[in-house]
């Protein structure tokens, strides 16, 4: 009976922490809306160079279609929205400056 208990116990928390995270990344999703601004009014742009394979935020050009499909880490036309005015300090593995760039390249 305690055996049985404890498999409850470990799937009622594993479910909670599921839903939790699935939360969180819908509300982290929704808090950009299309005009390069946050939901909560800071001022985004576009960096280019910075994201990871597969975790850019949309279209960037030529091998890329939307959300998530960068190929490769530091994809030169691959972007991600960051607080404005940090993306130039933001480090690129691939730019010609080593960090990232407000434009493809």
């Amino acid at each position: 009976m305690m055996k049985h208990a404890h498999k409850m116990t470990a799937a009622t928390l594993a479910m909670a922490l599921g839903s939790a995270l699935a939360i969180s990344a819908t509300v982290a999703q929704a808090d950009m809306n299309s005009n390069g601004m946050s939901n909560t009014g800071a001022a985004q742009e576009k960096c280019y160079g910075v994201s990871l394979k597969g975790k850019n935020d949309c279209a960037s050009g030529p091998g890329t279609s939307c959300a998530g499909s960068a190929v490769k880490d530091y994809q030169g036309n691959a972007y991600k929205m960051v607080p404005a005015g940090t993306c130039g300090k933001m480090m690129s593995k691939t730019s010609p400056t080593g960090h990232g760039m407000t434009k493809p390249y």
